[in-house]
Order: C-alpha cells, then structure tokens, then sequence
C-alpha cells in the first residue's frame, strides 16, 4: 500500500460535516428501533442470559440477531466510511433489568467488533456516571465526575453509549469532525495545523501499561495509508507537562492548541443531542470528538443520570500509525485498544 506522507490542502470525506447540517436533519443520524427489532434483541438476550454466561463474554453468535444483525453490519460501515456516528432509539430500557440491558447493549457491541478494556480494572462494560471524584485530581478520569468533559477522544476504535437515565439538567452529547477542524485551521492558519502533526504528550491519568511512561506521545493529527486519525484530550495534555520528561508544549503548539479548540466549541462545526433513555449512540474516535456539557444530578440517588459504555476495535478498519501502539498496545486491525495493565482482568461489572 502506498502511504502519502503528506495531507492534502483540504479533506473532501463523508466525515467532513458541519454540525449545523447534522442539527438541521436529525434523520440523517438517528433510527427508530421497530417493536420487531426490539423483539429480536429481548429474545437474544434472554437466550444468552439463561446460559449462566457472564455478560462481558458475549459473542455475535451467541446472541443471534436473524434480521438486525444485517443492518448492525451497514452501521459498522456507516462508522468506519461513512459519517462516523449513528443513533439507535427506542429500546425500552426502564422495564428492564441491569442484566437484561447489559446483554442488549454488549450484544450489539458483538455484532459490531470485539469490547476493549476501558481501565485498569479491565472493565469492559464502563458505567458514565457522577461518582463524587475530583475533577482537580489528576488521576481521575473527567467522566466520573459532572464537569463538563470538553471534546476528546477515546482508547478505541469507535466507543458506544446506551443510556439508562439522563440528568436532571444538562449532560448533553456533542460531536464535532476532526476533518472539519483540520480543513478549517489549514483556511485559517496552516502554519498552526503542521504544528498539531508534532508528538504531544498526554496524561494517562495513572493508568500505565507495564513498560511505558505515565503519558504517551501521539501527534494530535496523524497523516497515515490517506487517513487523518485525531487523538485529542486537552485537560490531559495539560495536565502531562506535570511530568518533567514529557515535551514542553511551546507558545505556539499552545496557540495551535488554543485554535482547535476554538474551532470544535463553534457551533457551526460541532452540534449537540439530548440523548433519552433507551438511546445508543456509536461514534467513531478516529474521525470525530465527542463531548459531554456538564449536569446537575437529582438528588434522589435511584434517578441519577447513568450511561453505559463499551469501546469496541472493528474489523475492516484503517490501518494507524506506528505511535499509536503507545495508546492502544497492538495496532492489528479489530484486534487494538482499550487500557491494558499487568493488573488488568477483563470482564463486565453490572454495579461498578
């Protein structure tokens, strides 16, 4: 295959909306599940579930999907080639068990790629709630917390999100195209974009694998095979300079810092959704951010906002860079991401 070293002036992919289009045609993103689709889903999950099986062991087979599994196949292209993120609603998810939407939703994670581990512990259902932690605290993961999480990226292929109960107030989804950003800064100020193509060091927030430094170095665009993969969390570059070897971000990688982020809280390029209990949502982190605005919680702790999580690697991917195995270990196509430690043990906790 011949890798182009250099990318283009502007970027023309599906990936390289505007947020103000996807906001004016939610029909473009989002798709009803039929009482059929439901139907399928509940019966493969009860299938599985009578099996004794823990939920985190699912595989596509043992959660035979006949008539969606068809559809979830397009979705993964509509990932990786197409638009990069897709809405799921309706799945009646206050009649259910923990259990029973944990099967669903991990179900349909199988038919899509393979769970990674997103933390040390080596869940790979993550549960997206306000624990109490201190976002000031520089080991502690933003999504624990009801701060607002500023757009970012994730250790995986594409990261799914289903949502059991929403906040009181707040706790709204945003995404943005990293084409979008990239096309727009290379208008603007491309001596800034080239700046972005330089390793940057980012905090691991104390989740480091065996043999590696306590954050990696991984440019924020990476040019590779005629794809730009973005990796972006700001508050965890920030907070890497805490580390004396890591690079010192100079005055202007700080301005080019500065202008993508400009450029993803414009809200021309990026553009918000309220999802509702029952939503799936699938976005795909080598071509977008996503982002959560803060939220108040209710005061009953039975109501609070709780999400799940999965991080998936997907088959028939793009192929990423080298330096990316200092993030995701293996770099193999459907075989990559997650967190992984010398304590790490994969499964899926129900009340984590």
């Amino acid at each position: 295959m011949t890798v182009t070293q250099t990318p283009p002036q502007t970027i023309n992919e599906p990936t390289a909306w505007r947020g103000a289009d996807m906001a004016a045609d939610p029909s473009i993103w989002l798709t009803e599940l039929s009482e059929t689709d439901i139907a399928e889903l509940e019966a493969a999950a009860a299938h599985y579930l009578s099996l004794g099986r823990d939920v985190g062991e699912i595989s596509a087979d043992a959660f035979p999907l006949p008539s969606l599994g068809s559809r979830l196949e397009a979705l993964r292209a509509t990932l990786i080639q197409g638009r990069g993120f897709e809405v799921l609603r309706g799945l009646p998810v206050s009649g259910y068990s923990q259990e029973t939407a944990a099967a669903i939703f991990c179900g349909i994670g199988a038919h899509l790629g393979s769970a990674r581990s997103q933390n040390a512990q080596g869940h790979i259902l993550g549960h997206v709630r306000d624990t109490g932690a201190n976002a000031a605290d520089p080991k502690v993961r933003i999504y624990q917390t009801s701060q607002r999480q500023t757009f970012h990226t994730d250790s995986a292929d594409v990261v799914g999100l289903l949502c059991l109960r929403e906040a009181m107030e707040g706790g709204d989804s945003l995404l943005v195209s990293t084409v979008t950003i990239y096309n727009e800064m290379q208008a603007r100020r491309p001596d800034l974009a080239a700046l972005l193509f330089d390793p940057i060091a980012t905090d691991r927030r104390g989740e480091v694998p065996e043999g590696e430094k306590p954050f990696f170095e991984i440019p924020v665009l990476n040019w590779h095979a005629g794809k730009l993969t973005g990796v972006y969390q700001r508050q965890y570059i920030d907070s890497a300079q805490r580390f004396p070897d890591a690079m010192r971000l100079t005055e202007a990688h700080v301005e080019a810092l500065d202008l993508f982020d400009e450029l993803a809280n414009d809200p021309e390029l990026h553009f918000k959704m309220r999802l509702q209990p029952g939503d799936m949502q699938f976005v795909y982190n080598h071509a977008l951010l996503h982002d959560r605005t803060g939220f108040k919680d209710w005061p009953d702790p039975v109501q609070r906002r709780h999400l799940f999580r999965l991080w998936l690697a997907i088959p028939g991917d793009r192929e990423l860079p080298d330096s990316f195995r200092q993030r995701y270990g293996s770099i193999d196509v459907g075989d990559r991401g997650g967190i992984i430690t010398k304590e790490t043990r994969l499964h899926a906790p129900l009340d984590a």
